[in-house]
């Protein structure tokens, strides 16, 4: 965490109110230097979505303005992707110190066959109290699926099925904008360190 704040520190040093107001702040989507995620500050993904959260209230991306969304889609009884990429996220959150406050964790459930609301909330409270859960119908969840470009199948297995999907995390800016994506096989410091270039910007 020190290693963390330190490079954080540094960086305001150097003058990070300049670099925010050429890299996005004004509302532009200027590409970012990650050291180890995707940069997707030239991707429109993901701006319309509609879903309920747990306690049945309408969400969309706007919800969250003022916060760093962090989406990923999963389902509860995913047996080791989803529970690792959740555990990563609230370490990372960890590492940021006060700086993760604004770190926001949504949890798009691809099964809202099997995830019911009280099933997602009581899900993605364990790993962090401040993590969300969304859902929809089979028609809603594939057309927020299609729309950040997310793959995922049902599989059956003998009487019941498991799901199939990708793994990518989806980070947005404090103003909506798509900024970053993190893959599965990145360790919760190396997320933490791009997350915290997304907060140099805004």
């Amino acid at each position: 965490m020190n290693d963390l704040l330190t490079r954080r520190q540094m960086m305001t040093g150097m003058g990070i109110l300049g670099l925010g107001l050429l890299a996005g702040c004004d509302g532009s989507t200027t590409a970012l230097d990650f050291k180890y995620g995707k940069d997707l500050s030239n991707k429109i993904m993901g701006r319309t979505f509609k879903l309920t959260d747990t306690q049945g209230e309408t969400k969309t991306l706007s919800s969250f303005r003022g916060l760093m969304p962090v989406v990923f889609f999963g389902f509860t009884q995913c047996p080791s992707v989803c529970p690792t990429a959740l555990a990563r996220a609230a370490q990372a959150k960890k590492m940021m110190g006060e700086e993760g406050k604004i770190m926001q964790v949504i949890f798009i459930s691809i099964d809202p066959e099997r995830d019911t609301p009280e099933i997602l909330d009581a899900y993605v409270k364990q790993f962090d109290p401040s993590f969300v859960a969304l859902r929809g119908t089979l028609e809603q969840t594939q057309q927020v699926a299609k729309e950040f470009g997310v793959f995922y199948e049902k599989v059956p297995i003998g009487d019941t099925y498991t799901m199939s999907h990708s793994a990518t995390s989806y980070v947005f800016d404090t103003r909506g904008n798509l900024r970053l994506g993190l893959g599965p096989s990145l360790t919760a410091k190396q997320c933490a360190e791009d997350l915290l270039t997304v907060m140099e910007v805004c």
